[in-house]
């Protein structure tokens, strides 16, 4: 570990602060010279600290830079993974006010919600499959606190893995009826005063790690490692099957799933 501990308080709040501003920060690497990923799950604890603090309660996890698509667009080469809080949940449908998020992007996911805790490593894909209680669509509205997503893996990692909000479909499936790895996905945008919407973009679930079962299990053992546990009850967002769309202006966002059913979301 490279950075003291008042410094890892202060980065850490520093981003909990540009969090309730809705303002950036500049990125921690230039600023932290010697940082790295064990230094930036510290200010990442410590940021999701001040949010529990204040009276947020986990509900789950995410997996991060999952697909290459993700990875290439950021200049990432591995995943991370952050941690999903009661303040950053919507519903199917919901709209959501864009002044209420900094530089937010949109990105298609299959969600898990566990029946059983997932307790790592050495787990296998036939545990995750046990430990799911259903899967379902969903959006994670990532949303960064670096200047201009100008991000490596420090960066976003610190910043508790670039959550912003995210959006659960309301069509549960047993995993175990679908073939997650062949899922097929498209993004549709529709803008106000346009008689139809746009094709954003299409994905598949092998675009996860080869399946979002792997990226579940790659999180329940990495997390395991560290002494952490995937709980009962949560929600695990596997990561992006395709590009993330930027949100810049109002427009209705639905992403569908074959054999899972959608997910839809306005910006306003």
């Amino acid at each position: 570990m490279s950075l003291s501990p008042s410094d890892v308080d202060h980065y850490g709040d520093e981003l909990y602060s540009a969090l309730l501003d809705r303002r950036t920060v500049p990125n921690l690497r230039d600023r932290a010279p010697g940082i790295d990923e064990t230094d930036a799950y510290r200010i990442q604890t410590r940021m999701v600290q001040r949010r529990l603090d204040a009276g947020e309660t986990v509900v789950g996890k995410k997996v991060g830079a999952t697909s290459k698509a993700v990875q290439t667009m950021l200049g990432l080469d591995e995943p991370d993974f952050g941690q999903l809080l009661s303040g950053m949940v919507y519903r199917n449908g919901d709209t959501i006010k864009l002044d209420s998020l900094i530089q937010p992007r949109a990105e298609g996911e299959i969600a898990f919600v566990l029946k059983h805790d997932l307790a790592g490593p050495g787990l296998t894909a036939i545990d995750v499959l046990r430990a799911t209680d259903y899967v379902v669509p969903c959006f994670e509205i990532v949303d960064s606190r670096i200047d201009s997503w100008d991000i490596k893996v420090v960066d976003t990692i610190a910043d508790n893995a670039s959550c912003g909000v995210f959006v659960l479909g309301t069509e549960p499936r047993d995993p175990l009826e679908v073939d997650l790895a062949l899922v097929g996905m498209t993004i549709d945008v529709h803008r106000p005063g346009e008689a139809a919407g746009e094709l954003f973009g299409t994905g598949a679930g092998a675009a996860v790690k080869g399946s979002p079962v792997n990226s579940l299990l790659w999180l329940a053992n990495t997390l395991g490692e560290l002494g952490m546990t995937c709980r009962a009850g949560e929600v695990i967002l596997t990561g992006s099957l395709t590009l993330m769309a930027w949100l810049k202006e109002p427009q209705t966002i639905t992403c569908e799933f074959g054999g899972l059913g959608s997910c839809s979301v306005t910006f306003e």
